[in-house]
């Protein structure tokens, strides 16, 4: 789409040719400047429609949010390269904190939230697209310290009940390995916390950076060893937007070349985490 402005500056340049090579030289340079701005400005609608960065981020994850004192700052992967997007893409950053992954999902699926920070998988990719792997992060199951289960392979003793987030990819993965475990839905990382600690549930599955996170807030918990899959961490953006995938390609490579997504994963304190694939 080409403005007056656009079209003006076309119009020199054809008079510059006209009339020498140093005057064309200057209004071209004019020209490629003209239409780096204009280009800046479609990316910006294109990104963020509503003029400001919609982030869709939730609680209890440090791949996505977390704050556990009010009073600090927000930490989490996916909410620090939030900012860093709309500080980029020069918009205002707005975050939207849900209280679990599938209704931040459902945000971004609904074009109610422009950008979030989750596992890629085939399922997610038939309502949202994503960028190229960003992080990789290893599942497992968190116990109680005199839990029966000692390793994964212990989760296929028989009335094994095991708690998997609502809407979230673990309970469909995980039923193929371990087709005997009694999987329990659970709508927060919270209520996953106290199912734990009163028995409701034998283990929780999800990402170990969650797991771990979990772990520092219940007492004599434990990951078990080893790890039965992989999540692979993508920015989710609402379909059509592919006007913008290079722009998005480059802001991804940009941020893990130049060491932001591991500072993030450093201040959150991300753990079980494997170089992106």
């Amino acid at each position: 789409m080409f403005t007056r402005r656009i079209a003006a500056v076309t119009a020199l340049v054809v008079l510059a040719a006209l009339q020498g090579c140093s005057s064309f030289d200057a209004t071209q340079a004019a020209y490629n400047a003209s239409w780096k701005d204009q280009k800046a400005g479609l990316i910006k609608q294109v990104l963020a429609p509503t003029g400001t960065l919609r982030v869709a981020v939730y609680r209890g994850s440090p791949t996505s949010f977390v704050q556990p004192d009010p009073k600090a700052p927000p930490r989490g992967v996916g909410y620090q390269l939030g900012e860093a997007f709309a500080r980029q893409l020069g918009v205002p950053f707005e975050p939207k904190v849900f209280a679990n992954n599938a209704q931040a999902l459902q945000a971004v699926a609904a074009h109610q939230a422009d950008f979030t920070f989750t596992n890629a998988t085939p399922e997610r990719a038939r309502q949202m697209d994503f960028s190229q792997p960003v992080l990789d992060v290893e599942k497992g199951v968190l116990v109680l310290a005199n839990s029966r289960l000692r390793a994964l392979n212990d989760v296929k003793k028989p009335g094994v009940r095991i708690g998997v987030s609502v809407g979230s990819s673990t309970g469909a993965e995980f039923r193929p390995i371990y087709p005997t475990a009694k999987l329990v839905p659970v709508e927060t990382l919270a209520d996953a916390i106290e199912m734990l600690r009163t028995y409701k549930i034998d283990g929780f599955a999800t990402n170990k950076a969650i797991l771990f996170e979990m772990s520092d807030k219940l007492p004599g918990s434990r990951v078990l060893p080893g790890h039965w899959g992989m999540e692979h961490f993508a920015i989710a953006l609402p379909f059509g937007r592919d006007a913008a995938q290079d722009w998005v390609g480059d802001f991804v490579r940009q941020a893990v070349a130049g060491g932001q997504v591991s500072a993030a994963a450093k201040r959150v304190n991300l753990r079980g985490t494997a170089p992106a694939e």
